[in-house]
């Protein structure tokens, strides 16, 4: 069976996530979203677990159930030196004694909790419960596993599951980096919300024997995902090297030559494409024959958004949102499979930033320092990028 998951996000005990980050919200919008398998996000929060104990039902080998929306038990962990891992985790029993275990001060304040265990560490406790664990948003500048190490093997001295690519990469990117070559990749939201633009604005296409977390590991040891979706990397906010005051696309060269400071005052932050060029072993992608397609998307509420020039919660784009999903079903259906001609004839606008998206032909304000990229349907008249010759 081919599942829609989205393994990594955040309950409503996290720093910064809405407080309707609640399983009776995600539930119902994760399945308009198209999604059929959900994370639960902050599986270590001991009020978190009290939560999805009380509102699902046991659906048997891990798996818990709300209404027609099914969910994995997932937490992410910060580390020593502020590493972000993501955990899968078997079931509540099990949750609840790692959660017992981690050395942390705050797991029962923050969903995300922290603890000075390495990745190497933390890969030896959870293994002991038959747990999956793999790095979050592994190229993130300020919480990835590539900022702090060379190699995956120096974070964790043993294969980890998997590589969670993060908002600001793709499989074009990674597949540069040859020890990645045997990793099954993942892309996941990483929401705090429960708005559609939020959940499942990255997901995974996996083939599964049925739905249980003993098919989940399976599939991810098999390397079994059939389809990776996700934003096109350059609107990630940290794609790009820029200034996290003012947001100027910076040169790399520039960057260092002034010491990560930028003109205007603000701190320079690197990019998640130069990251990845000073680890890359090849000028072009090399892609394993397992590896699969990965499909470029931006949540409808935003392309709608930007084709009406609105907020993204405003009626108008909201209401074009629902007439939408009222014809084709969910949110996956109109940005993957719903024919042109057909959403042509609900709005034309939007149908043809869809048929961009499917073709590629998109034009993108890069996004770097702290603030996500933006398409445009018109090229923009003067470039944001700093060089040697204008800093």
């Amino acid at each position: 069976m081919l599942v829609n998951a989205d393994f990594h996000l955040h309950s409503c005990f996290s720093m910064a996530s809405s407080k309707d980050m609640i399983i009776r919200n995600m539930a119902p919008k994760a399945k308009l979203k198209g999604l059929d398998l959900l994370g639960t996000g902050d599986a270590f929060h001991p009020g978190w677990l009290d939560i999805v104990e009380q509102t699902t039902t046991y659906s048997g080998d891990g798996i818990y159930t709300y209404g027609n929306m099914d969910f994995v038990l997932t937490t992410e962990v910060e580390g020593k030196n502020r590493i972000h891992h993501v955990i899968i985790i078997p079931d509540l029993d099990i949750a609840r004694e790692l959660s017992d275990k981690l050395p942390s001060k705050n797991k029962s304040v923050d969903g995300r909790p922290k603890t000075n265990l390495g990745g190497a560490e933390l890969l030896e406790l959870v293994r002991e419960y038959d747990c999956l664990i793999g790095p979050a948003h592994a190229f993130t500048p300020w919480t990835g596993m590539y900022k702090s190490f060379d190699s995956i093997y120096d974070c964790y001295e043993k294969k980890p599951d998997f590589v969670e690519l993060g908002l600001s990469a793709d499989t074009y990117m990674a597949d540069t980096v040859s020890e990645l070559k045997d990793f099954v990749f993942l892309s996941n939201s990483d929401a705090h919300s429960p708005w559609p633009h939020r959940l499942g604005r990255e997901f995974n296409q996996i083939e599964l024997e049925d739905l249980s977390y003993s098919s989940i590991k399976k599939a991810l040891k098999n390397r079994n995902v059939k389809a990776n979706y996700g934003l096109v990397p350059n609107l990630g906010k940290y794609h790009m090297t820029a200034c996290t005051k003012c947001h100027k696309l910076i040169e790399p060269d520039v960057a260092r030559e002034s010491r990560m400071k930028c003109s205007c005052g603000g701190t320079i932050k690197k990019g998640v494409d130069y990251r990845i060029h000073e680890i890359a072993d090849y000028n072009e992608p090399k892609h394993p024959d397992f590896r699969p397609k990965y499909i470029h998307l931006m949540p409808l509420a935003e392309i709608i958004s930007s084709v009406y020039d609105k907020g993204v919660t405003t009626k108008t784009v909201q209401g074009m949102w629902q007439k939408l999903i009222d014809n084709f079903e969910d949110e996956i259906n109109v940005l993957i499979n719903a024919p042109i001609a057909d959403i042509k004839k609900i709005d034309d606008k939007t149908s043809r930033a869809i048929e961009s998206f499917r073709n590629n032909t998109l034009e993108i304000v890069p996004g770097g320092g702290g603030q996500y990229g933006s398409i445009v349907f018109e090229k923009p008249t003067e470039s944001n990028f700093v060089t040697l010759d204008n800093f």
